[in-house]
């Protein structure tokens, strides 16, 4: 986990803190232009309880950084217009007057309030801001390192279940001919079924053939034994 003093002094550091701008409102509420992105010097100075020449001091020690990281300055018509916006926003929320720079103007993104921050060396607000991000930057890591042992454990038994699914391999390739097999008997005996049910349909037209004709003859036997007696009767 990278110290204080690594921080202040490798930039390469501060670069990847940049998007941890939630700090700042978590040591103290910055209060923001009507627009809801810039700030001004003074009111970085006035967050950070320090006089506006120690942030420009340190803005233009930094110059290239700080561009970088949305700090603008405003000069001519740019400033007239950046004003003119203002005053329309500060008018709606019921004030009157707005503070207007005579010739220039620095803007303050939170990004750009968050690289003072971590440069500024003789604030306690600048102090704690940097005490939050490394105590948030070894939370971080902390949580990282108990995701990367989670990660290699699932690994682990992922390469488990593939030895394991290599043996069962086999086993499920012989069970899909076993039962490829069973598929093949069952339509024999489907088919056996069949011609039997048509044999017996068969069966049971020959019976009820029978049936008639046996009916038909023990018609013709009781006609003839009643003529018969009829017959002797007369003798």
């Amino acid at each position: 986990m990278p110290t204080e003093v690594a921080l202040l002094e490798s930039r390469a550091l501060r670069v990847e803190q940049m998007g941890r701008v939630d700090i700042l409102d978590k040591v103290k509420s910055l209060v923001m232009l009507p627009d809801g992105i810039h700030v001004r010097t003074e009111d970085v100075a006035r967050y950070f309880e320090v006089s506006t020449a120690s942030v420009r001091r340190l803005t233009d020690r930094h110059q290239e950084e700080f561009a970088e990281n949305g700090l603008r300055v405003l000069r001519g018509s740019d400033l007239q217009s950046f004003h003119s916006d203002m005053m329309s926003l500060w008018k709606g929320e019921g004030v009157e007057s707005y503070p207007q720079a005579a010739t220039q103007l620095r803007l303050y993104t939170r990004r750009t309030v968050l690289n003072v921050a971590i440069l500024l060396r003789d604030s306690d607000i600048a102090r704690c801001v940097r005490t939050y991000l490394l105590d948030a930057e070894g939370t971080l890591r902390a949580e990282y390192e108990a995701l990367d042992v989670r990660v290699t454990r699932i690994e682990s038994c992922l390469a488990d279940v593939g030895s394991a699914l290599q043996e069962l391999g086999p086993v499920l390739c012989r069970m899909s001919e076993r039962l490829d097999s069973l598929d093949r008997k069952v339509e024999v005996t489907q088919q056996l079924v069949g011609a039997m049910s048509v044999r017996l349909s068969d069966l049971s037209q020959d019976v009820v053939r029978m049936d008639a004709r046996f009916d038909a003859r023990l018609e013709a036997f009781a006609y003839q034994l009643k003529d018969l007696r009829r017959r002797t009767g007369r003798r």
